[in-house]
């Protein structure tokens, strides 16, 4: 399907340069001189490099037509994450760097989208807000507010975050998983 260069938003996926690219970060620049352009960043699914590349309104870039079907994590080896499709039963795995940091956030019977592009499995969707418990964090000190309202802590699986000071070791809480943020307590 054919898009406007200034349609481009992050997490789209692009057919451009006989490859696929998953883009990471866009930019509207509308410089001094000459037209308005989109700067968008993108990284291959294929090969994992990385390219930046500027679009104008009256470029069109191919948006790659995806499958995006609702799996249940299962579990993990060595190497490959493992899902089941929870209406027609069917099994699919994962290698771990398709995957990426996304993995870590994993949980048992935890439902994903993955989006399948001519039938090869490419991306992982987590759900937006996942529940994990403070593995270890500092201790608040009194009267630190001043300098910063958040601190350091360790996620049960690993993941180091920032959250707000009167967050202690063994709470639950929600965070988000595109930018990885502490959102609220449960």
């Amino acid at each position: 399907m054919k898009i406007s260069g200034n349609e481009v938003k992050p997490g789209m996926l692009l057919e451009h340069k006989d490859d696929l690219w998953e883009v990471l970060k866009t930019q509207h620049v509308k410089p001094g001189k000459g037209g308005a352009f989109n700067q968008v960043e993108m990284k291959s699914v294929n090969r994992g490099t990385k390219l930046n590349e500027r679009f104008r309104s009256s470029d069109t870039v191919e948006k790659a037509s995806l499958e995006e079907i609702n799996f249940n994590y299962l579990y993990e080896d060595e190497i490959k994450y493992y899902f089941i499709n929870q209406k027609s039963f069917e099994q699919i795995s994962l290698k771990k760097e398709i995957v990426g940091q996304k993995g870590r956030f994993l949980k048992e019977e935890l439902e994903v989208k993955i989006s399948l592009y001519e039938d090869k499995p490419i991306l992982v969707e987590l759900p937006k807000q996942i529940n994990c418990k403070i593995e270890s964090t500092d201790v608040a000190l009194k009267g630190q507010t001043v300098s910063s309202s958040y601190k350091p802590a360790i996620l049960e699986n690993g993941v180091k975050i920032q959250v707000p000071p009167f967050i202690k070791n063994g709470d639950e809480i929600v965070i988000d998983t595109r930018s990885i943020e502490y959102i609220k307590k449960v």
